[in-house]
């Protein structure tokens, strides 16, 4: 029996795969009980490496404030850095060359420099250039906004050339400029199918604001590694940390992925229609 894309595994193939997967499972288990073994050995498992997080209510007072500052650097990067790609992605989509092609600079550039290098120019290259000392959450905040701006403003270039090119000529057959298409027609329904996109770079945008350790900004990184000198559980609080940024990124994750379900239903008839329709009503 086979499939469209591949041949249905036979009899004895099922049981190579039920060999090799129970060796591999076998081979994990060994790891993590060697693992274990040299974690009891160093004294990890003691109590008194676990005892801050029950008896010490400053601990958890001060996750919940590194918290809120890793979410206020993301929040605003994230809205910054949307503006910042539409004018991008808008500036090279245009017909203008005085527009399409600093925009097309702006974004290659900002792509190809590492993350780390921005927000330390931001630190301390740009008091140096302009003699403003910026504070570290905007030096991480600008950093963030340049990088996930130029990835941003690809996202939505690739959500507008999705859409039907009857779109355009609709638009443009009724009388409509290309700015008021553009603003009116395209962006919205583009919106509608990067949502899911946006919300995975979103994701990465909140990861990378652990690089704001490096100027000495206090997000929740930061934290851990500051509370972990002081209380000798450097481990335990790298768990909790870690275990706090996968509750967050996979709860986005899943929201991604609830929209993406929901944007892959079959669409109603004249809808594209009702879309350009409804930009006439507006403009007019």
């Amino acid at each position: 029996m086979t499939s469209v894309l591949y041949d249905v595994a036979g009899p004895r193939t099922r049981q190579r795969i039920l060999v090799w997967s129970l060796v591999g499972s076998a081979v994990i288990v060994a790891l993590l009980v060697v693992a274990a073994l040299r974690l009891a050995d160093n004294g990890q498992f003691e109590a008194d490496k676990y005892t801050p997080f029950f008896e010490e209510p400053a601990l958890w007072r001060g996750i919940a404030r590194a918290l809120r500052a890793t979410l206020q650097a993301a929040a605003y990067a994230l809205v910054l850095a949307t503006i910042l790609g539409v004018l991008l992605a808008v500036g090279r989509m245009s017909h203008s060359q005085w527009l399409r092609l600093p925009s097309i600079g702006v974004i290659e550039f900002f792509r190809g420099v590492p993350l780390l290098l921005l927000i330390f120019f931001f630190f301390l290259g740009f008091p140096l250039a302009f003699g403003v000392n910026l504070p570290a959450l905007w030096a991480l905040v600008f950093g963030l906004t340049l990088y996930n701006g130029a990835v941003i403003a690809e996202i939505i270039r690739a959500g507008v050339h999705a859409l039907p090119l009857g779109q355009t000529e609709a638009a443009l057959a009724i009388g409509l400029t290309r700015g008021q298409t553009m603003r009116s027609v395209l962006l919205p329904q583009a919106f509608r199918i990067m949502l899911p996109a946006l919300i995975s770079q979103l994701v990465v945008l909140l990861k990378d604001t652990s690089l704001g350790f490096v100027i000495g900004y206090v997000e929740l990184l930061r934290y851990g590694q500051r509370a972990a000198e002081q209380l000798d559980n450097r481990i335990q609080l790298t768990v909790v940390v870690a275990a706090i940024y996968i509750v967050i990124n996979l709860s986005l994750s899943r929201l991604a992925t609830w929209i993406e379900s929901r944007q892959r239903r079959v669409a109603a008839p004249g809808t594209h229609v009702e879309e350009v329709t409804e930009a006439v009503g507006r403009q007019g």
